[in-house]
């Protein structure tokens, strides 16, 4: 590829402010409009912290995630990856995309072969318990489905219009971990593109327009993604069962909580219509499954050590070499995921992609494209002295409501992957979910409107006896010529 000066990125022509609306468009309309905005530089309005509203799932008795012997140990699966970490309150789990506002639920559907009975239960990751909620169907093939789903509520008050991006790259982010977690023991599949409404029937749940009608009181859950693990050894090949969980009843209700959700905000109501909308996949329902596998030197302490770093962590660049390898992992998780390029600061900056045809880093422009990226990620400042930002980008204005769910479901998942490798490579690492007119492809002379960054990854490397006697390097940068976005609002920067 052609080397190209980073150019400079003035501002597009912000897009109209658009309120949510009672009754939407038709689909793709309201999903472009919805992109649009999110991508859009109208700053979120400011509304009162929303607190955690307590886990709704309280079957009379409870069971311990590690209680009887078998084949995939759910105890430490479910451990490894969706627990909250000890001695950390007010945050779920230790990598999260969309600003710790933990809104994915997992619901396990077990067959024989697991640490739990047959039966479907919810995790209740604070306590690390599952609750049941209801049998296993007749003949279901050993194994265990965990089927995620999100609670929009606590993003949509954090995050407002920019939320609905925010709870697909969280739920591929919990994918990646479970999988992660899963991948030295078992044999595991991870599927983005199954129909949310069968989902929902696997999980026994209601369907999304059907929630407040069964279950009054209660707060909607969307599923999402599925991931599939069965022993080692076992036949392969086998189609995930999840019609066969689908022709169950529903499973038993969440207790309902008095003012849960009886009249969501117009904006709420918006982002849970158009994440029903983007499950929908009729035509294929039961969806595509992928082999998920975890690079080797991904242990179960990486896994229990990831954090995301602190900003002032952050400032010292990675070696080419590991930043390389950690590329090619973001690459390769999936093969229908978004493209990948890494932004590197420090005496020689420049945005790199995966060298063609094997190992190593290709420069695609010269020049530091870190201050224009911290002007794209709601102002977060810190970005533009940070050692590396890794990029996903891709899903064009038009997308169809397939690619804009994959995209983004397999960029946070592919960041939860890239990032347990790194952590267990020694770096630091902190995600960043939120961008605005960020339009990357526009920004090197393309066309506007194709390739669009959906999510970040800022990477440095451990801080050296000499960076205690120097200042962190900021390499001087033209900023964009438009005036600068302003410091992002209390609540919009990324919390770790």
């Amino acid at each position: 590829m052609e080397r190209a000066s980073m150019p400079d990125t003035p501002d597009r022509p912000a897009a109209p402010a658009r309120g949510a609306v009672a009754v939407p468009p038709a689909a793709p309309d309201l999903l472009r409009a919805a992109l649009a905005d999110a991508r859009s530089p109208r700053v979120p309005e400011l509304v009162p912290y929303a607190p955690e509203r307590p886990f709704p799932w309280n079957a009379p008795v409870t069971a311990n995630a590690g209680e009887l012997g078998g084949a995939i140990d759910l105890d430490r699966v479910l451990r490894l990856s969706l627990a909250a970490p000890v001695g950390t309150p007010g945050r779920l789990r230790p990598v999260p995309s969309a600003g710790a506002l933990h809104p994915v639920r997992a619901h396990l559907l077990l067959g024989q072969g697991c640490s739990l009975p047959p039966g479907r239960y919810a995790y209740d990751p604070r306590t690390h318990r599952a609750h049941p909620r209801g049998p296993a169907p007749d003949g279901v093939p050993p194994g265990a489905l965990v089927v995620l789903a999100v609670v929009a509520s606590r993003t949509v008050a954090h995050y407002g219009h920019r939320a609905w991006p925010l709870l697909l790259l969280d739920t591929g982010h919990a994918a990646a971990a479970l999988a992660l977690a899963g991948a030295t023991t078992t044999d595991v599949l991870v599927s983005f593109d199954a129909d949310g409404s069968l989902l929902s029937a696997a999980a026994g749940l209601p369907d999304a327009p059907d929630w407040q009608d069964a279950w009054p009181g209660t707060e909607p859950e969307l599923p999402l993604a599925a991931i599939l693990f069965t022993p080692p050894g076992g036949p392969s090949g086998i189609e995930p069962p999840l019609r066969a969980w689908a022709a169950l009843p529903r499973g038993s209700a969440p207790t309902p909580r008095p003012g849960a959700d009886t009249t969501p905000p117009r904006e709420l109501a918006a982002a849970r219509h158009l994440l029903h909308h983007i499950g929908e996949a009729p035509g294929r329902p039961g969806g595509t499954w992928h082999p998920a596998s975890r690079p080797g030197q991904v242990t179960d302490e990486a896994l229990e050590t990831r954090r995301s770093a602190p900003p002032e962590d952050l400032h010292h660049p990675p070696g080419k070499e590991l930043l390389s390898r950690i590329l090619a992992t973001a690459e390769n998780v999936r093969p229908d995921g978004p493209a990948w390029t890494v932004a590197v600061g420090n005496a020689a900056p420049a945005l790199y992609a995966a060298a063609p045809g094997g190992p190593g880093l290709d420069v695609r422009a010269v020049g530091d494209a870190r201050p224009t990226l911290a002007h794209w990620a709601a102002g977060q400042q810190w970005i533009a002295t940070s050692g590396a930002v890794l990029l996903a980008h891709g899903c064009p204005d038009d997308a169809s409501h397939v690619t804009v769910r994959s995209s983004h479901l397999v960029a946070g998942y592919a960041a939860g992957a890239a990032q347990a490798h790194a952590t267990a490579l020694g770096l630091r690492s902190r995600p960043i979910g939120s961008w605005q007119q960020a339009d990357l492809g526009a920004a090197f002379g393309d066309t506007p409107g194709h390739d669009w960054i959906v999510h970040g990854l800022a990477l440095g490397a451990p801080p050296t006896a000499a960076d205690s006697l120097v200042t962190p390097e900021t390499t001087p940068a033209t900023p964009p010529t438009a005036s600068a976005a302003p410091a992002a609002p209390s609540g919009e920067e990324e919390r770790p």
